[in-house]
């Protein structure tokens, strides 16, 4: 007989679309080999030139006993390493002009910790108030959020307006007109670049968004995993910003460190106290090795060499030819378009009138050894999406013609794997597709 598990334990211990994207992902990359066109998560590129950094700054470390003993046999404080904080502060600072200090960086067992710890601190039941949420202003939005509440239903999500862009790109646009402001809303929140489009908001869109959380008193958070200052993957020019209305996350992980499971949150004290006070009850401390890996990189500012000259410049070149894959693929036998990819590591495809839901595409594209991600797990509260209904997939092609079907439409594919994996992937994907039109609705 099994024991009964608690709203915390149904809610984090059943399985999650995460879940199975890293499972994929873990399994994908400790098999290794040719097989596998991993296509489905994100996990960066190696590139030879941050490899050779992060062992030399290991050599360093190696040939200083003294501050190696500290950095793998001793606890820092909650908050992070004080020097290392400083070092993010007067980074940023340096390069944007922001007013800050270690008091307003705090550091957490990578992004997806950080944002957990947000959203249940700043969302959900509270003592003499109403539930509140945090209020996704466009999705698409990153997965990994979705099953993050402590205690239910989260989020609030706003349907994107849709820009269709010649033959084969489309845009996502906040759509202002449809986000509603009451005594519910908790928090805003973007990704920027979003995972998994690659979306990047305008500037003008960061600017309303921080002029309706100011108007309803809650903080816009700006979840930066690929966005600046570092690994800064963002391919057209934007104003990053900061004040005390906002809350950013960096990370380490797209820089090329997932390993080190090493993230930043930017904001005001208060915030970044609760930040340490919720590392200490949940992990005690927080990964040593990535900061001290780092640190000295911010310090005299390699590590936005590297952004700049290495890594951005890698993950354009993928996109561009991760798309060219697809033109050559699909030509214009087959409807399809492509999120403009302004950043990050991911092409986000719809196929406009799919006959198959997007779950099926996926285990028809798993079978021949090519891992995506389903679009639906990405599209979470919606009032009129699929909700609770997102595995059921057997339900007749008319009764679903309520749903949003956008949403069942799309898959995301990274373009962080080697060339030829990327474009065997494209084909096969294309054959499915191609496969899944001839044979009409399957559901």
């Amino acid at each position: 007989m099994g024991w009964i598990f608690s709203q915390f334990g149904e809610q984090l211990g059943r399985g999650s679309g995460i879940g199975e994207l890293m499972d994929d992902l873990g399994h994908a990359l400790a098999v290794g080999g040719d097989e596998v066109c991993m296509l489905g998560g994100g996990q960066p590129a190696h590139l030879p030139e941050l490899d050779a950094v992060w062992r030399r700054r290991c050599q360093t470390l190696l040939d200083d006993p003294e501050r190696f003993k500290a950095v793998v046999g001793n606890y820092e404080p909650p908050l992070g390493n004080q020097s290392f904080r400083e070092s993010v502060a007067a980074l940023l600072k340096r390069r944007y002009g922001w007013d800050l200090s270690f008091k307003n960086v705090a550091v957490t067992a990578g992004g997806q910790t950080a944002l957990f710890f947000l959203f249940n601190a700043l969302a959900g039941p509270s003592v003499g108030a109403v539930p509140r949420k945090v209020l996704l202003p466009l999705v698409p939005e990153y997965i990994g959020y979705a099953n993050q509440s402590v205690s239910g239903s989260l989020f609030r999500s706003v349907r994107p307006q849709l820009e269709l862009i010649g033959d084969h790109q489309f845009k996502y646009r906040v759509d202002f007109e449809a986000i509603e402001v009451d005594d519910t809303l908790g928090a805003i929140c973007v990704s920027r670049p979003t995972n998994p489009t690659g979306n990047v908001l305008t500037d003008l869109e960061v600017d309303h968004l921080h002029e309706v959380a100011s108007t309803a008193g809650v903080p816009l958070i700006i979840d930066q995993a690929y966005g600046s200052p570092f690994p800064d993957v963002v391919f057209r020019e934007i104003k990053p910003r900061w004040d005390e209305q906002m809350i950013l996350t960096l990370s380490l992980s797209k820089l090329g460190l997932p390993g080190t499971r090493t993230a930043v949150v930017i904001a005001r004290p208060d915030i970044i106290e609760a930040m340490g006070s919720m590392n200490s009850i949940v992990g005690l401390a927080n990964s040593n090795l990535g900061q001290a890996i780092v640190k000295p990189l911010l310090d005299n500012g390699e590590v936005c060499q590297l952004t700049s000259q290495v890594i951005r410049p890698f993950y354009q070149q993928k996109s561009e030819f991760a798309q060219k894959c697809v033109r050559e693929v699909f030509n214009n036998d087959l409807p399809y378009r492509i999120h403009l990819s302004e950043g990050a590591f991911f092409l986000w495809m719809w196929f406009d009138g799919l006959p198959i839901h997007s779950q099926e595409l996926y285990r028809r594209l798993k079978e021949r050894k090519v891992l995506v991600v389903p679009g639906q797990h990405f599209f979470f509260g919606l009032n009129d999406a699929v909700k609770d209904d997102t595995e059921n997939t057997t339900q007749s092609y008319p009764e679903r013609q309520s749903i949003w079907k956008h949403q069942e439409e799309c898959i995301r594919v990274s373009f962080a794997m080697p060339d030829e994996v990327i474009q065997r992937g494209i084909e096969i994907i294309g054959e499915e597709i191609q496969r899944a039109y001839q044979s009409g609705p399957v559901w």
